[in-house]
């Protein structure tokens, strides 16, 4: 079965926006695209510090 793409809203102040925005623009990739490229490194910093995280069966659902 396949996995659907889930839907994340997030509210950030202007500022933040804007530094995201050049930061996004900087690296050549979209905002959400740059924010998924942040979400996985983080992810990957925290699993070589503690360990793969183990989600329960059914998780992703």
């Amino acid at each position: 079965m396949e996995k659907k793409a889930k839907h994340l809203g997030l509210h950030v102040d202007p500022e933040l926006h804007d530094k995201l925005k050049y930061l996004a623009a900087y690296e050549g990739r979209s905002i959400n695209r740059e924010v998924l490229y942040l979400i996985r490194r983080e992810i990957e910093a925290f699993e070589k510090e503690h360990g793969k995280i183990e989600l329960p069966e059914g998780a992703e659902e």
